[in-house]
């Protein structure tokens, strides 16, 4: 049933009706919107770790980061561990949350700027993204599970065989495009190919009753549960996904061994280095991957600090703790395991290459084929326990950010409109919202054929709202005219010009001024030769048709050296430069900075990591700079709201509520006593002093960063 074994089915069944079963038990605790959107505040350090390490990581950052160590090595693994840096920070960031003692980070922008307009105007950009990385997530489970339960070739109804054969003639007439101009004929086909999509895979199952069904689930225990059911649920997802973080490896290496006549975890890694092209073992990549370079992993890094902090969820992920040691402990310890669990899912990647990469050219399908593979003989439910793994790792993240959009809504829009009413009527609007989220998830997911551009695009969102959370946070000086001008030109410049400027002027797609790329580039690298690259060797000189004499053969182990050609890309256009009869034509959103930047330079020079970089540092500074001098040009906000705020903010959450109220009751009638936790207590900076709490915590957070990179340096050179 379903292409899957009955007792595949059965691991599913049970881990569905165990998640259902927690959100039923959990619905009677829920007496009010702290309960429901932040679990009544009282939970401890475990079920802090496991909400982060949920909330962080879902199934498509596992399947995504197998999917780019396959196709890039070591090179690849960054995708997941570019915030590896930004993690000792929230030892320090995650108390705060708890101390601003608010439900949402809308409540947030509403006290500190006393504007409720700002708060309703954060809440709903957030909402999106959290809808678009919802959307996402169901997008990744379905294909991989659907990937999972592929039907052989043999099984194939007639009409699924004619839409495989209109796939596979898509992809030669592609391949020919790519060597020279298609007829007539062969490009007119092309063209109403593309636009069909046609799938050269099938599965049982059907793609949008698999979504419905992940849907439910979350909504019955996220809805009926609320924050509390979720994070109970992530305990037990969280312990799901790190089975799904080491259940293959130790299958595939058995696989690699016996392939190779050896044993061992040494012989595997001998093995692996034999097997895999040089290039994979490159910590930063190799010249193909050039465009990720360190000072582009710096700025990326930086942005993503910055923009992390402003997401919703990171106040509900930290502000349920029952006090800030639990919050700094949960939200560090969580987000570390996500890091550990990356570098093993890359690692994961290259096994399958060296298993499957004479095979298996697209590297989406990689997850679902090393499951079968190497799980589906057993007949021990190893392949339901997957499924049920993947589906794990989506609801854990999915509940999360359902309830954190839903808190945003009911908080921050629906009660600002219609105020005075009572806690259980709030309650049921955020259940109700937080259906609305998921079924526009769904929707999202099920009409259009791929949501990545949308969340590439939507990431960039939080540079919008970044300035205004941290200067409003650290900078008393901050105003909220300032806070406005920062927002608005933001958003102006990073959202409307760039989708709108081509609207209103298509004749832009094809301005000869505006089809300016980088330089092509030829960047040498020299490698030991492994078995891999003989092999590609063998067949360039088999094939060779070129002027000259062809290439010598290699021995394994001897060095040699290539040329890789960069290809020049589109420094405007987000999805670059495409060609439709004959003409050239911009593809995707207009980057309006890097227009202004070559301006001042000349980008075309640049290598494409300098110019994202360039563009990346231009987002982060535009922001703050706007704030910062249109704050100087305004009054300051001197209000008794905003000063509650800041002495709230000086004073340690304890995890008794009477005594909480007693000291921020305290705090207010003696503001100079909390200066004392203040770096600058006379400056308008509120930065706090650390004590001895905190060293030891940053300090291990740092060492356990340098593990993780430990950890991913042993296993690109054991065995070699």
């Amino acid at each position: 049933m379903f292409g899957l074994p009955t007792i595949d089915l059965i691991v599913i069944a049970v881990y569905a009706v165990l998640m259902v079963v927690i959100g039923v038990v959990t619905m009677f605790r829920i007496k009010n919107q702290e309960d429901f959107f932040l679990g009544g505040r009282r939970f401890g350090k475990l079920l802090q770790i496991f909400s982060s390490f949920g909330q962080a990581t879902s199934s498509d950052t596992a399947v995504g980061a197998v999917t780019t160590a396959y196709r890039d090595g070591a090179g690849g693994i960054w995708s997941q561990l570019v915030g590896l840096w930004a993690t000792p920070l929230y030892w320090f960031t995650a108390p705060w949350y708890r101390r601003m003692r608010l439900l949402t980070l809308g409540d947030f922008f509403h006290e500190r700027f006393r504007s409720r307009a700002m708060a309703m105007v954060y809440s709903l950009v957030a909402s999106v993204y959290l809808i678009l990385v919802i959307g996402l997530g169901l997008k990744a489970v379905s294909s991989t599970v659907i990937g999972i339960t592929l039907k052989p070739e043999s099984a194939l109804t007639s009409a699924e065989r004619v839409e495989r054969g209109q796939a596979l003639r898509l992809e030669t007439l592609n391949q020919q495009s790519a060597k020279g101009p298609l007829n007539i004929s062969e490009a007119a086909e092309q063209q109403s190919l593309r636009l069909q999509r046609p799938h050269r895979e099938f599965s049982s199952l059907n793609e949008s009753a698999l979504i419905w069904f992940i849907v439910l689930i979350v909504f019955v225990y996220g809805i009926a549960g609320g924050l509390e059911a979720a994070v109970w649920t992530d305990t037990v997802q969280g312990t799901l996904i790190l089975a799904l973080s080491i259940l293959l490896v130790p299958f595939a290496i058995a696989k690699l061994n016996a392939a190779h006549g050896v044993s061992g975890l040494l012989a595997a890694g001998h093995t692996l280095h034999e097997e895999l092209p040089g290039r994979f073992f490159s910590l930063l990549g190799s010249a193909a991957n050039a465009d990720f370079t360190w000072y582009f992993v710096v700025v990326l890094s930086i942005m993503t600090t910055l923009n992390v902090a402003t997401q919703s969820n990171q106040l509900t992920a930290s502000a349920s703790a029952k006090d800030e040691l639990t919050a700094s402990i949960g939200f560090t310890a969580g987000t570390m395991m996500k890091r550990y669990c990356s570098v093993m899912w890359g690692f994961l990647g290259m096994l399958c290459f060296a298993l499957y990469g004479r095979d298996i050219q697209n590297s989406d399908l990689v997850w679902g084929h090393a499951t079968r593979d190497l799980l589906g003989g057993l007949g021990f439910g190893l392949v339901g326990l997957m499924i049920a793994c993947l589906l794990a790792a989506l609801q854990s993240t999915a509940s999360t950010l359902m309830i954190s959009s839903s808190s945003l809504f009911t908080k921050n829009v629906y009660q600002s409109l219609r105020p005075g009413r009572g806690e259980a009527h709030y309650v049921l609007v955020g259940r109700l919202a937080g259906a609305m989220v998921l079924l526009a998830a769904a929707l999202l997911c099920t009409s259009f054929y791929s949501i990545l551009e949308m969340l590439k695009f939507i990431w960039e969102f939080n540079a919008i709202i970044a300035a205004s959370f941290w200067c409003g946070l650290k900078w008393r000086r901050a105003t909220r005219q300032g806070a406005w001008a920062s927002i608005l030109t933001a958003m102006m410049m990073f959202v409307v010009l760039p989708l709108s400027l081509p609207t209103v002027f298509p004749q832009m797609r094809t301005s000869e001024a505006l089809m300016r790329t980088t330089r092509q580039r030829v960047i040498p690298e020299t490698f030991a030769a492994t078995s891999r690259d003989v092999e590609e060797r063998g067949r360039q000189i088999a094939g060779w048709s070129g002027a000259g004499s062809p290439p010598a053969p290699l021995q394994i182990g001897e060095k040699f050296s290539r040329a890789v050609v960069i290809p020049p890309k589109s420094i405007y256009w987000a999805q670059g430069i495409g060609v439709a009869e004959g003409l050239k034509h911009g593809e995707g959103m207009f980057y309006v900075e890097t227009w202004l930047l070559d301006q001042v330079f000349d980008l075309s020079a640049n290598p494409q990591a300098l110019n994202e970089t360039m563009r990346y540092a231009y987002k982060i500074l535009l922001p703050f700079l706007v704030l910062i001098v249109v704050s100087l040009l305004t009054a300051p906000d001197e209000s008794e709201s905003v000063r509650r705020f800041f002495l709230r903010m000086r004073t340690k959450v304890r995890a008794d509520r009477a005594e909480d109220e007693r000291a921020v009751r305290a705090a207010y009638a003696n503001p100079e006593a909390t200066r004392t936790c203040l770096l600058l207590p006379h400056s308008l900076f509120e930065f706090f002093k650390w004590n001895r709490e905190d060293v030891i915590g940053f300090s291990l957070c740092v060492l356990t960063a340098f593990a993780v990179l430990g950890l991913l340096y042993f296993l690109l050179h054991f065995g070699a």
